[in-house]
């Protein structure tokens, strides 16, 4: 599927709070299917890579050894580049994340799982994220907000750190899952969160998967998580909002 959705309008204005309706013309999450359809709105920025396809310049790497040594080397190659992908071995925790801040943006990564996985998860489901509006040191894991990138659970809000996020009027401290499940096992996926003045929408393959808005967070870095599973990431994009 080529992916270029963007939204089509911006936030609705019901009773002085704004409120995310539609992001790419996506059917509601009370709808049956909810479907993100193709199209691109007339207001979007242009294409901002964030992976140059060759090495991980502009990201930061930040692991959490057991030895305790520098957390700020990678003498395993738990990160590495190969072939225009980054691939992520999931042998030690650890996030490689964006030294720029982004805000009102429309993520766009494509990954797909790898074999190898790692203690203590050798028999857990494969697991990874896309940490949002990172705010503060790194560590593991850093505050923000995290798209959840796990087998059966690919686009689950997990509150990291103390942020916290309103969905259906019920502010969420820990995690909130995904309304369907349409992560692809054995191929390519590609999961979208598209942030606007504190509302954050998820979409994985093309379905609105969650949405959320009065983030406690509202602007940071974008991080990649290294967390016991072998995975891949090639597209990593955003386009700008207006506000």
């Amino acid at each position: 599927m080529r992916r270029r959705d963007i939204l089509r309008g911006l936030p609705l204005f019901l009773a002085g709070v704004p409120a995310w309706s539609r992001v790419a013309g996506a059917r509601s999450l009370a709808d049956d299917e909810p479907k993100a359809q193709n199209g691109r709105a007339q207001s979007e920025g242009p294409v901002i890579p964030l992976f140059n396809g060759r090495d991980l310049t502009g990201w930061t790497t930040y692991i959490d050894h057991k030895d305790k040594s520098n957390p700020r080397s990678d003498p395993r190659g738990v990160f590495r580049v190969e072939g225009g992908v980054i691939q992520v071995s999931g042998e030690e925790f650890g996030l490689i994340t964006t030294e720029k801040e982004y805000a009102n943006y429309h993520l766009t990564v494509e990954f797909k799982w790898g074999e190898k996985r790692w203690p203590p998860r050798q028999t857990a489901p494969r697991d990874s994220g896309i940490l949002i509006h990172c705010v503060g040191p790194e560590k593991i894991w850093t505050k923000s907000i995290e798209c959840q990138i796990q087998e059966h659970d690919c686009g689950d809000f997990w509150l990291v750190d103390g942020t916290s996020i309103t969905i259906d009027g019920e502010i969420e401290r820990r995690y909130h899952k995904k309304r369907v499940d349409a992560e692809k096992k054995a191929d390519w996926n590609t999961v979208e969160v598209v942030c606007l003045n504190g509302h954050i929408t998820n979409i994985v393959n093309g379905i609105v998967v969650n949405r959320g808005d009065r983030a406690s967070v509202v602007r940071g870095r974008i991080g990649l998580q290294s967390e016991g599973a072998e995975i891949f990431y090639r597209k990593v994009e955003i386009r700008m909002l207006p506000v």
